[in-house]
């Protein structure tokens, strides 16, 4: 595969490295190393990318990238998105080619969750 080109790496903010790792750990099962107090790498299985601490957030209502995930079962992934301090910003809805919902995470970051199921 040739990588040229290619997004690569991914970095979102965090107001607390600590409450990101924890919740991305417990709901989505990433694996995580620390470089310091302000920054840690993140891996999801698949994709790489890095937490910075920051007050800032991704918000896509004012033009900032959108990061979507894959879930098999997004009922589950509702579930322990807000059992794990997260909380849903768009509910579950359908479009061509499948259904998804937004979440905010901890520090107030938008992502979201598709499914073609």
């Amino acid at each position: 595969m040739n990588q040229d080109s290619c997004i690569n790496y991914i970095e979102l903010a965090a107001s607390d490295i600590l409450k990101a790792k924890t919740f991305y750990g417990q709901v989505f099962n990433w694996q995580f190393v620390d470089y310091g107090e302000d920054y840690c790498a993140f891996n999801d299985g698949n994709t790489n990318g890095g937490f910075y601490r920051s007050p800032l957030v991704s918000d896509s209502s004012i033009g900032a990238a959108l990061v979507v995930l894959y879930a098999d079962d997004l009922e589950s992934a509702v579930e322990r998105i807000e059992n794990h301090g997260g909380s849903i910003k768009k509910p579950i809805f359908s479009f061509p080619g499948g259904r998804r919902f937004h979440f905010l995470d901890p520090s107030g970051n938008e992502l979201a969750v598709w499914s073609d199921q």
